[in-house]
């Protein structure tokens, strides 16, 4: 058996490979070239590979590396997706691996491509008959669009394993609780005209306006009827990410949009906030002689929540030597939940560099992940005496 590349190869190979996710057609890419080249590494240290198409996605994939087998076991997930970027905000090729400063530049080093060549890096040298338990390596789509890929594997009933790592960016701390997402579309239907005369229209844009200061109200009322101590921001978010309307200032406004992101806290149900958005939306465009429609941009994500006693949550406590965190942002550990696994999210990135120009990651952060993620391979597929010792009933 060969040994995949050395980390910096690996690292620089991922990086150079998009693999761009979006909402936006224009700005959306497939997978599989990323893939596959991961599944090629993965097969030179042993693992068999499956490469599992998203119904109707043909341009996106799953990837399930396992090495070993029987029940239980541990799987390193990550998503192989990245958000779109603006090349002229960068100092540095998005696409190009740069060492500088203690520091790895490139598009997706923290969120999270660079995961998946640290985990290749911690099985280096194991073989599968050593594991009593598998390890299995997850690629997934489209998490920052959609969760396309977790949902697929929800859909298909796929079993995995018993315990699950995500290794997004949370600086090495281990994280068991995450808020929900719901990002929606408010669109208004009104009547244009020239704008010389009001009275030969109906204005969507006024019409968002009144919207737009119902949601003001209702933000704060959902931070004065809802708090969740465990977060940094204990209460439900609302933001106001995009409007577009009208199309020339001298004809009255016949159409609006407003996109907005909603963070739910764990026990909130994606059906109450869409109830109460559906009643505050009428209320305001509908007296103005418009007519509204109301729609989510994708299917909402589920808050999160591992329990505090999950064996996963314990061991990376006890080797972080950090108590497991609540965190604002949303992963796939819900859908991960679904299928049976107890999921933690641990990774040398910092959420604070997700989603930015020049995002980088740590160098001195590699050797404690590397070393963190073959303590848990020990733990729960070489020392792992059964599946039954690993809590599966």
């Amino acid at each position: 058996m060969n040994a995949p590349p050395p980390l910096e190869t690996l690292l620089t190979d991922l990086i150079a490979i998009p693999s761009v996710s979006s909402l936006d057609p224009a700005l959306d890419q497939g997978n599989r070239p990323l893939l596959e080249r991961l599944a090629d590494w993965l097969e030179t240290a042993g693992f068999q590979i499956e490469m599992l198409p998203i119904p109707g996605y043909p341009d996106k994939y799953n990837l399930i590396a396992t090495l070993g087998s029987g029940l239980g076991g541990l799987v390193l997930a990550g998503h192989s997706d990245t958000v779109p970027y603006d090349a002229a905000r960068w100092t540095y090729d998005p696409f190009t691996l740069t060492k500088r400063d203690g520091c790895y530049y490139g598009l997706g080093i923290a969120d999270m491509k660079s995961f998946f060549a640290l985990a290749l890096e911690a099985v280096r040298g194991i073989e599968p008959g050593e594991l009593r338990s598998p390890l299995i390596i997850l690629a997934t789509a489209d998490e920052e669009s959609s969760m396309r890929g977790a949902r697929a594997l929800v859909d298909a009933g796929r079993p995995l394993g018993r315990h699950a790592l995500i290794g997004e960016p949370t600086g090495l701390r281990p994280v068991r609780l995450h808020k929900g997402v719901m990002e929606t579309a408010i669109r208004l239907l009104g009547q244009s005209g020239h704008a010389s005369n009001p009275a030969l229209g109906h204005n969507a844009i006024e019409g968002m306006h009144a919207v737009i200061s119902a949601l003001l109200d209702w933000r704060a009322e959902l931070k004065a009827r809802f708090h969740y101590p465990a977060f940094t921001i204990p209460y439900p978010t609302l933001n106001l990410g995009s409007i577009h309307g009208g199309d020339n200032p001298n004809r009255i406004c016949g159409q609006c949009e407003l996109q907005l992101d909603l963070r739910l806290l764990p026990g909130l149900a994606p059906e109450t906030l869409y109830a109460e958005l559906t009643g505050l939306v009428s209320q305001a465009a509908e007296p103005l002689g418009l007519s509204w429609s109301i729609e989510p941009l994708f299917p909402p994500i589920p808050p999160g929540e591992t329990p505090q006693e999950a064996a996963i949550v314990r061991a990376c406590e006890s080797l972080t030597g950090q108590p497991a965190e609540a965190v604002n942002f949303g992963t796939e550990l819900p859908f991960f939940n679904q299928l049976g696994m107890e999921t933690v999210i641990l990774g040398p990135g910092d959420i604070a560099q997700a989603h930015q120009p020049d995002e980088s990651l740590p160098i001195e952060r590699i050797g404690p992940t590397i070393a963190l993620l073959r303590a848990l391979i020990r733990r729960f597929c070489i020392e792992a005496a059964s599946a039954g010792q690993q809590g599966l009933g």
